[in-house]
């Protein structure tokens, strides 16, 4: 037997369902009306004979109730009559795979139901409309991300989820750390994005999003500081630590004080992403000029001011601004953190560990052994800004950190000790764009649980 995941199923599941005027060898719909004696939630696994091709679900606890896009199983009689079906006034997908006279699978809608009736309605061809009690159970709103998660009281920020319904009766409610609440201004259609006004808030600490059916508290923090390597404004006291000193500025629409900026707005990025270290590289190697190596308050490994002990489930956040003018059409940004024996400033030798540093260098990350994230939004459209906003960027680090200097598979693989150095470089990636003039605005550079 060989195993398919459940979300094969719904992938199936979303060819229309056809009768027997399209495949008449196939399947008839049968006349008359169906019964429902009971439902049964399917197991997570779906497992397919390999000398038959035959589909078999295990079936699971009976059940009167089951969640958005829950596979569901009704037994009964004559189950090949139902040739459309409902949940509350949400059809759902047919699929004539799945369906016998005695057994019909199928996913109950993800769209939260407008009209609450607390029924199943099956239709036969004939118009006949049989009902069975069954609820669908929303959950709790899910938080997954903030457009900004430094955006400043006042502004339009955006949560993205799940569930977010706003009743009549108990309105959704956003709440930030300090208690204050958030002004709504928008839900979109599939109640899986929010925009909302920021409130005045001063304090770290997650959001909370309330709605009729629950509460629920977002995983990632609002002005959220923890595993905070670059600030520009002193904290950490890290900044600029190689060949090339990137310009720390700010303005008046900077997120916190100071930033670092890639790029002049004027300078070209060719099309395939060509080297310019000295306008769109951002260095920071540990370590100094001493023999032994140590390691300065303003030069310290990165792992010893974070930890990444559990980095496979950490990612890498920072906001950034890109304006409108300056859009970004090639080349990738590498995210490139390497352990001192690739990398560290000063000279190469030993550090005051007893560990062989490599010292400055530009040749360690120019291959396919260091694995690095690349980042290119713009390949979605041919070219990204964020309009001059603000935004939250997000690299989940076992999942991103897999690629080469241009674009391949990395061949080396991570460890803790990788994470000593950080270098931001907007180059190669692997695939053309357009020439631009690229601007980037980069702050609250941060290693936080994912």
């Amino acid at each position: 037997m060989k195993k398919i995941l459940l979300y094969m199923f719904a992938l199936v599941a979303t060819t229309v369902f056809t009768g027997c005027k399209d495949q008449p060898d196939k399947y008839e719909v049968s006349g008359g009306k169906p019964t429902v004696n009971y439902i049964r939630l399917l197991s997570s696994e779906i497992t397919t004979s390999q000398t038959t091709d035959e589909t078999h679900f295990t079936n699971g606890e009976f059940v009167t109730s089951a969640s958005p896009q829950s596979i569901i199983c009704l037994v009964g009689e004559n189950l090949r009559s139902v040739y459309e079906m409902y949940f509350n006034d949400q059809q759902a997908i047919l699929n004539s795979s799945y369906i016998t006279d005695n057994t019909l699978i199928v996913q109950v809608p993800r769209t939260v139901p407008g009209e609450v009736t607390n029924k199943i309605y099956m239709i036969t061809e004939d118009g006949d409309t049989v009902t069975y009690d069954f609820s669908v159970v929303i959950s709790a709103p899910t938080v997954s991300t903030m457009s900004c998660e430094y955006a400043a009281a006042g502004t339009t920020a955006y949560l993205t989820g799940a569930y977010f319904i706003d009743d009549p009766n108990v309105p959704l409610t956003i709440t930030f750390p300090n208690g204050e609440t958030a002004e709504i201004k928008s839900i979109d259609d599939s109640y899986s994005t929010v925009s909302f006004i920021v409130p005045e808030c001063d304090e770290e600490g997650p959001i909370t999003v309330t709605s009729i059916y629950g509460t629920t508290t977002s995983t990632f923090y609002y002005k959220d500081t923890r595993g905070m390597m670059f600030d520009f404004d002193g904290v950490t006291g890290l900044t600029n630590r190689g060949w090339h000193d990137r310009v720390i500025t700010t303005d008046d629409d900077a997120i916190t004080g100071n930033y670092l900026q890639l790029g002049d707005g004027a300078t070209a990025m060719s099309a395939d992403g060509g080297w310019n270290d000295s306008q769109f590289s951002f260095e920071y190697w540990p370590g100094d000029w001493t023999d032994p190596v140590s390691y300065p308050a303003n030069g310290v490994r990165l792992f010893d001011l974070v930890d990444f002990s559990d980095w496979k489930n950490m990612a890498i956040k920072f906001e950034m601004c890109i304006p409108s003018e300056y859009a970004w059409s090639a080349g990738a940004m590498q995210i490139i953190m390497a352990p001192t024996s690739a990398v560290s400033f000063g000279n190469a030798g030993t550090d005051v560990y007893g560990n062989t540093v490599a010292g400055c260098n530009n040749s360690y990350f120019q291959g396919d052994d260091l694995p690095r994230a690349l980042y290119r939004p713009w390949t979605d459209s041919g070219s990204f800004d964020t309009g001059g906003e603000w935004i939250t960027v997000t690299i989940p680090i076992a999942s991103s950190f897999i690629y080469g200097m241009n674009g391949s598979s990395a061949t080396g693989t991570l460890s803790e000790d990788s994470f000593a150095s950080l270098v931001i470089f907007v180059v190669a990636g692997g695939i053309s764009g357009t020439e631009c003039t690229p601007l980037f605005k980069i702050d609250n550079i941060r290693a936080v649980p994912n």
